[in-house]
Order: C-alpha cells, then structure tokens, then sequence
C-alpha cells in the first residue's frame, strides 16, 4: 500500500518533534450542517487527523455521550452515504488532513464491502477504526481495506496481553489506538502512570505510531498522555460540547485548548 495522509501526517509530525491531536466527532451531530461546520474548522483548531463516527444503532463500545450523538444523528436522518458525504463536502476545501472513518461493521457489511470501499476512497477517507472486527476477520474488511489504498487500524486494549498482541498488530496500518482505560467511551480518565508502561510494550512490537484515547477531557491531561504515547485522541469530551448546544466557534475554541496541550507534550 502507498502512503497515506495519515503516513504523511504522522512523518511531517514526526520531523516538527510534535505529538498528534486527534479529535473524534459524530458525523451528522446534531445536523449535518452543524456538524460539517464543527469538522471544517478542526484543522484550524489544531487537529491532525479527524475521526468521523458512523451514526449506528446498536453501539455497543460507546458510552452515554458517543451513544446519543449517534442517537441524534439518526434522528436528523443521517445515514452512512450522508457521512460519506460529509468528508467529500469537507475535501473540497481541505485535501491534507487525514480523515478516519470509526464505527461498526454492519452499515458497512450492509452497504457491501467492495462498493464501500470505492466510496470512502472517492469521499477522501483515509483510514477506518471497526471497533467490532477481531483480528480472526481479517479477511471480511481488513485486507480488503489495505488493498484499496485504506489503512485500517486496530485498537489495543489494557486487556491485550502480550500473547494476543501480535494478532492485534498483524495486518494494522497508519497507527495503533491505544484505549486507556477498559469499559466504555467516556468513562473513567486516562492514568499516565498505567498508560505509559503499557505504550512502551506496544511500541516494542511495531514501528507504527501509538495514539492513545479514551479518558481525557483537559488540556493537561492531553499533554501528559502524548507526552508518553505518539499523540492522543478526544472524542467524548469534544462530543459533549456540541450536546450542550454550543455555538460553532466555542466548540472549537475547546478543541484548540486539547490540541495545544497535546502540541506542548
């Protein structure tokens, strides 16, 4: 596979000795617009890489906030082609940043995997996070993914020990998210003291960058967790701003206080 914009990303990071900011929104929460408008203004805010969530029914990983941005979402109509249409709106004006795709597989299995594909390339989606693929279905999406021009990344867990690791690890591409804490989305905060340990294991196993998310919410806690991993993500606390109905602007001026945090790491 050819590089990617998440590769680019994280090699002119890499060359600035800065750390990634990756920020996570529902697409189509609360409204389609409202949402392309929250999405358009993330790089100028800081972020490096987009994470679009999939609105899906049955969200199994999410906690309270993931599930009603979804919730909302669903409810405004919004439908896997409507966030795919999402990233080609936003590459019209902005061909560098990465967008990932995250969510579940069935949207995808329902749509079939083939003509998926075609699309979120043609949408300008760089990679895809299918929290619900073990590695033992590799071949359903994974390689599949890899072969159209997409990364696919996997999530390693506090539970991934070191026997299930090079599973985990073995057809991943673009980077490794690291969730910090066990359970749902938005949950308990991330511990530096636990997280860094466990990065330092990952990273001995694969030259890809670790991002780690789950758990930070403040901008202190986003510069210690990329001080110890390759960067961090924000999803919930991000989420939960756009939930309490804030204006556009706010939002994002929220999302460049993570951003720097996690810049000054």
């Amino acid at each position: 596979m050819t590089g990617t914009r998440i590769d680019a990303k994280f090699s002119a990071l890499k060359q600035q000795g800065k750390k990634a900011f990756v920020a996570y929104i529902m697409g189509g929460d609360p409204d389609p617009a409202t949402s392309l408008e929250v999405m358009k203004g993330l790089p100028a805010a800081g972020v490096d890489i987009i994470e679009l969530g999939m609105p899906f029914t049955d969200p199994m990983a999410d906690g309270g906030t993931i599930q009603l941005a979804g919730q909302r979402a669903l409810d405004g109509g919004m439908t896997l082609q409507k966030t795919l249409d999402l990233a080609r709106e936003f590459r019209k004006t902005d061909d560098t940043t990465p967008i990932v795709m995250m969510g579940y597989y069935n949207p995808i299995y329902s749509r079939g995997v083939e003509t998926f594909l075609q699309d979120a390339k043609a949408a300008g989606i760089d990679g895809l996070i299918v929290v619900d693929l073990p590695p033992e279905e590799d071949s359903e999406l994974c390689l599949p993914a890899q072969a159209a021009g997409l990364n696919f990344i996997r999530l390693a867990t506090p539970t991934t020990d070191d026997k299930r690791l090079p599973k985990v690890l073995q057809n991943t591409s673009g980077f490794v998210y690291y969730v910090s804490v066990t359970g749902i989305t938005g949950g308990a905060a991330a511990q530096v003291d636990t997280v860094g340990p466990e990065v330092a294991r990952i990273k001995a196993k694969t030259d890809l960058p670790v991002i780690v998310g789950f758990g930070i919410t403040t901008p202190d806690a986003a510069q210690a967790i990329a001080g110890c991993a390759d960067g961090c993500v924000v999803g919930s606390a991000i989420v939960q701003q756009i939930a309490q109905g804030k204006p556009v602007a706010q939002v994002l001026s929220f999302v460049e206080t993570l951003a720097s945090g996690a810049h000054r790491a």
